[in-house]
């Protein structure tokens, strides 16, 4: 067993690049307004039903996007490895993962990796190709998993994280 502080050893490395942990939305006055305004009459609504959970439940959601936006995301190294991915010192062997998609639509600004687990219990992992070679990415892929093609948009949560700027 390795001592605590000594690189585990994930496979010979194969390309790497550095991500953002989370990606940071640009949000105007207005976005904030329209939100609060939204937030104190839902919480109205809860507390005329008699809902209150749902009313906690609003509370904590506008406490997280507050706490959120006062910090900047880390980066945070993904390397491709001949046994798996690594991601922020996390190894992820390609036996837990059932498939892989890259969407990559320029105009729009979408240039994304997939990965899909076989853990349906699990989320999938999506990481910002940035700069990255997205026809090298998949030939270094497809060595180790299969790919799914019939995938050719972004998943909806993340269009409308987008889209309401979450």
């Amino acid at each position: 067993m390795p001592e605590k502080n000594q690189p585990i050893d994930h496979g010979d490395e194969i390309i790497s690049w550095t991500v953002p942990e989370f990606e940071k939305r640009e949000r105007s006055k207005q976005w904030y307004v329209g939100v609060s305004v939204l937030s104190i009459l839902v919480l109205i609504y809860s507390f005329f039903t008699g809902n209150f959970l749902f009313a906690v439940i609003i509370v904590l959601a506008a406490t997280v996007i507050i706490m959120n936006d006062a910090r900047e995301p880390d980066l945070v190294k993904f390397t491709i490895t001949d046994e798996g991915v690594v991601i922020g010192g996390k190894f992820i062997d390609y036996d837990e993962l059932k498939d892989f998609s890259i969407i990559y639509k320029p105009r729009t600004g979408i240039k994304q990796l997939y990965f899909e687990f076989k853990n349906v219990i699990r989320p999938r992992l999506s990481i910002y190709l940035d700069d990255m070679n997205p026809l090298k990415i998949r030939d270094i892929l497809l060595q180790y998993l299969k790919e799914d093609l019939e995938r050719e948009n972004e998943p909806l949560s993340e269009s409308l994280a987008r889209l309401f700027k979450i």
